[in-house]
């Protein structure tokens, strides 16, 4: 039985399109496992920033964000944010842009790369996209962010330890290099088998299609090195 597809994805916790990413590739990973034969991906997520300038507590709505700070007109925000919430909707996603609280993501990476070490990054990340983008929940402050941690059964006292020491700054930094000599600007971004990049929330089709060419890439080599030692 061949190894599990590795998958890596470069993703923040406060972008709405990696959560709309992340159920579009599960989609498209379940019908390229479906397939049988052994077929599995494993997943990591990688720390990314879209926003490291933005304060822990921001004192507005998403819109003030957008308009105040990225200079687009409010009557556009809104239209991006319904068209967003509509594509969200299309996958299983309930989007409440009115209840959500923009903050600094460092510390949920922080967590993210705790909750790894713990065995739970999966369960972590997809907790913490539900509390931001669906719950109106905070997770810029350790103490919330402690109890999402303890919510998919991690050690609140550890992960909040973990957060005030920064022990896991080092590898959130780590990661932001990788991304950049990968070149990635943009997220989600997904590598995969460590050789091919997808970015953006593509199609849960594209997904499937990218890690069935892996599989059969994979499937030829055995047969491609048996010929050359012939």
């Amino acid at each position: 039985m061949s190894e599990p597809i590795k998958i890596d994805i470069w993703s923040d916790i406060a972008c709405p399109w990696c959560y709309i990413g992340k159920r579009k590739f599960e989609a498209g990973s379940g019908l390229f496992s479906g397939a049988g034969d052994g077929r599995a991906v494993e997943v990591e997520y990688h720390s990314f920033e879209l926003s490291p300038d933005t304060p822990v507590d921001f004192d507005g709505s998403e819109v003030d964000f957008l308009a105040g700070h990225k200079g687009i007109p409010a009557e556009q925000v809104h239209q991006m944010l319904d068209r967003v919430t509509g594509i969200a909707s299309s996958v299983g996603l309930d989007y409440d842009f009115d209840a959500l609280q923009h903050t600094n993501t460092v510390k949920a990476h922080e967590l993210l790369h705790f909750a790894k070490a713990q065995g739970k990054q999966l369960e972590l990340a997809e907790r913490l996209f539900q509390a931001y983008f669906i719950e109106g929940g905070h997770v810029g402050r350790v103490e919330s962010l402690a109890d999402l941690a303890e919510s998919v059964g991690l050690d609140r006292a550890e992960a909040l330890a973990a957060m005030e020491s920064e022990e896991y700054l080092d590898s959130v930094r780590e990661d932001q290099r990788t991304a950049a000599e990968y070149g990635i600007n943009g997220v989600p971004f997904f590598v995969i088998d460590g050789k091919y990049g997808v970015s953006g929330a593509q199609d849960a089709a594209t997904f499937a299609q990218v890690l069935e060419q892996v599989w059969s890439e994979r499937a030829a080599e055995p047969a491609a090195t048996a010929e050359a030692s012939a």
